[in-house]
């Protein structure tokens, strides 16, 4: 195995993948690529107060939310892994699928912002179980 890819959100799931991803590259010798995604949002009117943020602002803020996450869970350069990171402007779904396509596995967590109640794997999850060309490991936060 030369690649993996995890996707993270911030949610206890993401970072459960994470934690396991970091994991298995070390028990493989695999490059680790930490992703994640933002979107521009959808607005129907111009915000009440102040202006909309502007997609350079909307990109920094995600990759220094993924940084500190990244730093949280213990994931360092010194670790023994070669750990890259990518910050897309996209669905989620699409951000995970295009960076996984070149990858050898795809780790995401099974419930991650959004979705519906009750669902054991979330939205994002079931699409990349779904449409991925590559193996999907899908990891519960417990």
């Amino acid at each position: 195995m030369d690649k993996i890819v995890v996707g993270v959100d911030g949610s206890a799931g993401s970072r459960a993948a994470l934690r396991w991803a970091w994991a298995e590259a070390k028990a493989h010798g695999a490059a680790l690529e930490i992703v994640t995604a933002w979107q521009y949002p959808i607005t129907t009117a111009l915000p009440a107060f102040g202006s909309m943020p502007t997609p350079d602002d909307l990109q920094v803020e995600a990759r220094t939310e993924m940084l500190a996450l990244v730093a949280e869970e213990g994931i360092t350069p010194d670790g023994g892994v070669d750990v890259t990171t990518l910050v897309a402007e996209g669905t989620a779904t699409q951000v995970l699928l295009d960076a996984a396509a070149e990858a050898d596995l795809l780790v995401v967590g099974s419930r991650g912002h959004g979705g519906f109640t009750g669902l054991l794997v979330g939205s994002v999850g079931q699409q990349c179980v779904s449409h991925c060309t590559v193996p999907v490991v899908v990891v519960h936060p417990r």
